[in-house]
């Protein structure tokens, strides 16, 4: 396939950039069995239905995206198309679908919810949001639909392991990673996440790691720290000390005191070779494309962790990269199982705990 591109290189959408894999229906189907029963487990566990992903929070903020002025046409597209201000909330999040000891390295999370958009949707629900998942991690170890199939046995084992089995399993990670950089050899993705050191949530910078819609291109999105205060956290270590809910009392204690800056950032694909839209294991090089700010994240100091703020983060609202402007639509085999996913767990969830979801249409709806 060759790709349509415009001046000066960058990819053009269109609907065929897509490439369904064989039988992905029937594999996304599979991969949505297993996350359904290990959400099961979890809920029966806790007694409480939780976020088949990234179901502990560790704070819940309200701020405000502010779009930058003067884009070059490339980057004022759909929610950037002009300069405004939008508010938003923004939860921080561990990766496991389990309530798991802060002392456990896990993928961190940033989600956020961009109320107040207008404009044709990606599905047709009503809702005037645009949601960014966010992970801090440039890629997905797994990043096909068939790779991901081949998750459910783990998926479905996670929950009936301990704590302490986690954290042995990610210090011989780390042990492997050190032996293979020594011996002059790449380990694999997934040894290389399960090896990520347990650092600060706030000093991360975070990435979509899967592709999507950027008006009339295609690009990923994320977030780098940009104020000194959370530029400082960056590479700062939790602490062998620190307690179950550590990252919860570091966001609390920050945001106490601080206000945090992030740069929204949009890397454009060029080349659909070098930078495939179907494989989210594939980090696109900066060489060929580099992360270009197109808003800027404020989130004022405040209390990110009220039990009222948690209970509707946790209960109430649900994420999902589908939440989405058309002009901002999910791209890639791994943004269709998220489709369906995203859509199940949450229905699950809101069944299980008897709460309605609901997309909310001004940010007084997030409690103080």
């Amino acid at each position: 396939m060759t790709p349509v591109t415009t001046t000066p290189g960058f990819v053009r959408y269109r609907p065929d950039l897509e490439q369904p894999f064989p039988d992905e229906q029937e594999l996304v189907r599979q991969i949505v069995g297993a996350m359904e029963r290990a959400n099961r487990q979890v809920a029966a566990k806790h007694r409480h239905g939780l976020r088949d992903a990234h179901a502990k929070s560790h704070g819940v903020l309200a701020g405000e995206l502010r779009i930058e002025p003067d884009l070059p046409a490339h980057l004022a597209q759909g929610l950037f198309a002009g300069p405004r201000s939008y508010p938003v909330i923004v939860r921080f999040s561990t990766s496991p679908g389990d309530l798991r000891s802060d002392r456990v390295p896990a993928p961190r999370g940033m989600a956020i919810k961009v109320i107040g958009v207008d404009g044709p949707r990606a599905l047709d629900d009503g809702a005037t949001t645009q949601d960014f998942l966010l992970v801090n991690h440039p890629t997905l170890p797994f990043g096909t639909v068939g790779e991901y199939a081949e998750l459910q046995e783990l998926l479905e084992r996670q929950p009936r392991e301990s704590d302490l089995w986690q954290q042995s399993t990610r210090l011989g990670a780390r042990i492997a990673v050190r032996v293979s950089a020594r011996l002059g050899l790449r380990p694999p993705r997934a040894l290389e996440a399960l090896a990520a050191p347990n650092h600060h949530i706030l000093g991360e910078t975070f990435h979509s790691m899967a592709a999507l819609r950027y008006g009339d291109h295609v690009a990923k999105i994320s977030a780098a720290p940009r104020s000194e205060d959370v530029r400082a956290l960056t590479g700062r270590p939790v602490g062998r000390r620190a307690g179950d809910s550590a990252l919860r009392d570091l966001v609390a204690g920050f945001f106490a005191h601080h206000s945090a800056e992030y740069d929204l950032r949009a890397q454009l694909c060029v080349d659909v070779g070098r930078m495939p839209i179907e494989d989210a294991s594939k980090r696109w090089p900066e060489e060929l494309s580099p992360h270009q700010r197109v808003a800027v994240l404020h989130l004022p100091a405040q209390d990110p962790y009220s039990d009222a703020r948690r209970r509707y983060a946790d209960d109430v609202l649900s994420f999902s990269p589908w939440h989405a402007l058309e002009a901002h639509r999910p791209l890639g085999s791994i943004m269709r199982i998220r489709r369906e996913a995203y859509a199940r767990s949450s229905d699950f969830r809101h069944t299980v705990n008897g709460v309605r979801e609901r997309e909310p249409s001004s940010i007084d709806e997030l409690p103080a």
